[in-house]
């Protein structure tokens, strides 16, 4: 691959999720110039992704944000370092240079020289599981849905949605509550499906689920889909639902959205010549560095003794990754810890102005 138009930088990041979000930040604090990547085509990660309205209780000073908040903020917080973002792309090549850097190339032909690789993909790309029923693929993204985007496009519509995660019941229960709860989003009728009559849902959507079945609100069906009930235009009119009966019923229905989960895949990660142990990438955590020098790894996608897989764990990595960078892009600096509170410089590099104590 031609290097010629190779884009020269400090560092790259792969995945623009919260952790990947944070990276720019530790490293614009310490002057590192970088440019972040992912395979979505905007930034959030899962946070978008999965639960960009779901509340996250976790994360520190904030006693409750969703996704879609805390991925704004986020943004908002970088905004002084100017990173550029290289969305709807995937890494497909890293390869170790001889001065040192790394060549990063996309699969659209992006290409970077580099000082130093951040992997924060969270656990790879996602991938939904899809309902295994023939001919299903022509409906899917009009009337077969894997995730919600836009909730609006479901109000006033006959509703079927399979699962018994917490995805599935978080859905349900959505979809189900009126205006009545500020909720623009009510459906005409909503059908839960599941293989079983059990979840693995949180208790209380299962209880409230259960309430609003016994309500009349929706219905409750122990079942699979096993075929389609499609009218002579080629419109989705229905499911046909075998249940543990072994009798098959026709469930009418306007849409279906389907939630067995997101099947993770490494990817080209896989191919980077990295220490891997279950598809994770080992690092130390002194540096989170990676088996290779110069590459490091931040958030769910990295594994290491007492790893615990949430958000604020990887702001902490992301923290201690960007000052083991530094010696890397800056041999001949010094790494100072300093504070946002009163450095002066730091200010400088947020745009802020220093305060002033009597």
């Amino acid at each position: 691959m031609t290097q010629a138009n190779a884009i020269e930088t400090d560092a790259v990041i792969v995945g623009a999720g919260p952790v990947g979000l944070f990276q720019v930040f530790e490293l614009g604090l310490l002057e590192i110039k970088a440019h972040i990547i992912d395979s979505l085509a905007y930034p959030g990660g899962q946070c978008i992704e999965l639960y960009p309205d779901k509340p996250i209780y976790d994360i520190p000073a904030l006693p409750v944000v969703t996704g879609k908040e805390l991925t704004d903020n986020l943004l908002k917080q970088i905004e002084p370092f100017g990173a550029t973002f290289h969305l709807g792309q995937e890494v497909t090549t890293v390869e170790p240079q001889a001065d040192g850097r790394f060549f990063v190339a996309t699969a659209k032909g992006t290409q970077f020289l580099t000082k130093t690789i951040f992997i924060a993909g969270g656990v790879g790309s996602f991938q939904p599981r899809t309902l295994k029923v023939d001919g299903i693929e022509k409906y899917e993204g009009s009337q077969v849905h894997y995730r919600v985007k836009d909730p609006s496009r479901f109000a006033g519509k006959n509703l079927v949605i399979i699962g018994g995660g917490d995805s599935a019941l978080d859905w349900a229960l959505n979809f189900c509550a009126g205006n009545a709860d500020g909720n623009p989003h009510k459906a005409e009728s909503v059908i839960l499906l599941h293989r079983r009559d059990g979840f693995r849902a949180a208790p209380a959507s299962v209880a409230k689920m259960k309430q609003l079945c016994d309500d009349y609100e929706m219905q409750f069906i122990v079942g699979q889909v096993t075929d389609l009930d499609e009218s002579d235009d080629g419109v989705l009119k229905g499911v046909k639902v075998t249940g543990g009966d072994g009798v098959t019923r026709v469930v009418p229905c306007d849409e279906v959205l389907v939630f067995f989960g997101l099947s993770p895949k490494l990817g080209p990660i896989a191919e980077w010549g990295l220490n891997l142990e279950r598809k994770q990438i080992q690092v130390d955590t002194e540096k989170f560095q990676t088996s290779v020098p110069g590459i490091f790894a931040v958030g769910d996608i990295n594994t290491y003794p007492g790893k615990k897989k949430l958000i604020l764990s990887g702001f902490h990595e992301a923290a201690l990754a960007a000052f083991a960078a530094s010696p890397i892009v800056f041999p001949e600096k010094r790494v100072l810890l300093q504070y946002t509170t009163t450095s002066p410089k730091l200010h400088k590099v947020l745009g802020v102005e220093s305060p002033v104590f009597d």
